[in-house]
């Protein structure tokens, strides 16, 4: 049985797959199965996969439904004790998976396993992570994942692995979201798992100009109502407020740019201002497209090299 099954899902990511598959078959640490659930794509991704020579690689063929049966799918059909996922349009350095295994090896209790990434936009700019009241050499059980959670957060799913039984204690991926599904599910395990990180960064995120948009509107109704499942718990746990009331602050943002000015009404009534900077503040008084207009210009500066964010000072 292999250390690790990692699960990739796919659809219409020829540009991509190549070198993501090719980043997983480098891999310091070779104890591994390749999962790759191809979810219905109509370009030629399934056969760039094909056209790959390796007994670890396994490839499933299904209809499109989206990326949680997807992934919940590779989950059930993987051998091992641990499941990695990865994008199909993102990169592992060499080391993610020793890096994953050493977390394990350390903290063999935890509920969820987390490296540090950074984002490559536009073939342009990359941008490391930033984790609230965490040491660039950090190496262990986080102290508090909400509160680290508030600029980056800890866990992104090209970048965790899971002890499979946990998806046994805490439920698979949600198939009634098409947006936000990760992060229901990794507040789930936070919520009641200890969840170790290393700040050494192993994972790309690749975003392109067909990914840094505004939200889909069948996505945008899904983190809606992501904000409500939670609510129960927020009462009694401060950091879990605070770290909703960034998403809340976000999703507001992304309905007052759509023009949806009731739903941001009633976010914003949600959140709670002291839980925000004063950045978070002032922009969430501009008007619908003012705030169209800055993120044009915030799209702009990163092809010039430059990355501005509401969730950071300065800039990088």
């Amino acid at each position: 049985m292999p250390f690790f099954s990692v699960v990739i899902t796919l659809y219409n990511k020829e540009n991509h797959i190549y070198n993501t598959l090719n980043s997983v078959l480098r891999q310091s640490f070779k104890d591994f199965e390749v999962i790759i659930i191809n979810d219905g794509s109509t370009d030629d991704s399934p056969n760039i996969v094909r056209a790959i020579s390796d007994n670890r690689i396994q490839l499933i063929d299904k209809k499109n439904e989206g990326v949680s049966v997807a992934r919940n799918l590779g989950i059930k059909v993987s051998k091992s004790n641990y499941t990695a996922f990865l994008d199909a349009d993102d990169i592992w350095m060499p080391d993610h998976l020793k890096n994953l295994k050493e977390l394990i090896e350390h903290f063999p209790n935890c509920g969820l396993y987390c490296t540090a990434y950074e984002t490559f936009f536009y073939n342009k700019k990359v941008v490391k992570g930033v984790y609230s009241g965490i040491n660039h050499d950090f190496f262990g059980v986080v102290p508090n994942y909400f509160e680290n959670s508030l600029v980056d957060g800890i866990a992104l799913t090209s970048a965790v692995g899971i002890p499979k039984q946990i998806f046994d204690r805490h439920g698979y991926f949600n198939v009634d979201l098409r947006s936000g599904q990760d992060t229901e599910l990794w507040t789930k395990i936070a919520l009641k798992e200890s969840v170790a990180f290393t700040s050494k960064v192993t994972m790309r995120r690749v975003i392109g100009d067909s990914d840094y948009h505004l939200s889909k509107s069948d996505k945008r109704t899904d983190k809606i109502a992501l904000l409500e499942h939670f609510k129960i718990y927020e009462k009694n746990n401060p950091s879990l407020k605070r770290y909703m009331d960034n998403n809340r602050y976000s999703i507001a943002l992304d309905q007052k740019m759509v023009g949806d000015i009731d739903n941001f009404k009633r976010i914003r009534q949600g959140i709670n201002s002291t839980n925000l900077n004063k950045k978070q503040r002032i922009l969430l008084k501009l008007p619908g497209s003012t705030l169209n207009f800055l993120k044009k210009i915030q799209v702009f500066l990163i092809k010039k090299n430059m990355y501005l964010s509401a969730f950071r000072k300065g800039v990088n």
